[in-house]
């Protein structure tokens, strides 16, 4: 842009291009618009559940008769072991936090298509919109999670002390929710078939994680390397942590750690890049 004086002399050269390459996060921008991540979290709680029949009890549905069908297949029939606990437990641990990491991952891998009239009107930092919808599963995750401690009391479970690490386990499943979810959001703005690639992948990566078995049935070092996947960590973290198991996540833990944090950083900068095209395409 140039600005000319009335006898034609330039005053002023701007020219305004799009970034290149892989631009800055802009973290700051995240606490600048706190208050729209709060109002866009509680509208997705809201929208999950309107109009249903049984409300928020989907929260405990979900995860309660997938641990009776892999009770009986699984824990009965097949006679898997359970790390010396009853085997409806041992999943339903394992499962609380998958489906957190599953919804949060499932809806917004979706969420920038569901936004689209928003995203096309204003600006916004774009990466509010699937933060806000894996935020929004912590009250699943919190409804599912009262009836885990109700099992634990039926089965005479008393946590140990290590269950302060509890609140790390679940941070490792949000943080890798959101990174898979940031890459996946802006690949399906891009192409629209990846929404039909997500249940696919998320009933994949559920039996490749230790949720109807033990990641002890792995000797070292596949036990560690299968720990890649960031939600065998989390998994075993949440039993050991609970339940008194003798799976000390240990390496696993760490390397599911570093996985889940490349996860996000890379989707990150994959999702800011991407940024700049998402209102002309979507």
């Amino acid at each position: 842009m140039e600005l000319k004086s009335a006898d034609g002399e330039t005053l002023a050269h701007n020219r305004i291009e799009p970034a290149r390459g892989w631009v800055s996060l802009k973290l700051d921008e995240l606490w600048e618009y706190k208050e729209l991540l709060l109002f866009l979290t509680w509208r997705d709680i809201k929208v999950r559940y309107k109009q249903t029949a049984l409300g928020a009890a989907w929260a405990i549905i979900q995860p309660f008769f997938t641990m009776i069908v892999f009770s009986l297949f699984f824990g009965k029939l097949a006679k898997m072991p359970s790390d010396g606990v009853p085997y409806p437990i041992f999943s339903y641990a394992a499962l609380v936090p998958w489906t957190f990491f599953a919804n949060g991952l499932s809806q917004s891998s979706n969420s920038l298509v569901g936004s689209s009239n928003l995203i096309k009107k204003v600006y916004f930092p774009r990466l509010i919109v699937p933060l806000s919808t894996v935020l929004a599963g912590v009250i699943d995750f919190v409804l599912a999670f009262i009836l885990l401690l109700g099992m634990m009391l039926y089965f005479h479970i008393m946590p140990s002390v290590n269950v302060i690490f509890l609140p790390l386990f679940l941070l490792l499943a949000l943080v890798t929710s959101l990174g898979v979810g940031l890459w996946l959001s802006a690949m399906n703005v891009q192409f629209r078939d990846v929404r039909y690639v997500i249940p696919f992948i998320t009933q994949f990566w559920m039996f490749a994680s230790p949720i109807a078995y033990s990641s002890r049935l792995l000797s070292q070092p596949w036990r560690t390397i299968y720990a890649i996947n960031p939600m065998a960590g989390v998994v075993e973290g949440f039993r050991w942590a609970l339940l008194r198991t003798n799976t000390a996540p240990g390496p696993m833990i760490m390397v599911s750690s570093v996985t889940g944090v490349l996860l996000l950083i890379s989707g990150a900068y994959y999702f800011r890049r991407m940024e700049r095209t998402f209102a002309d395409v979507i």
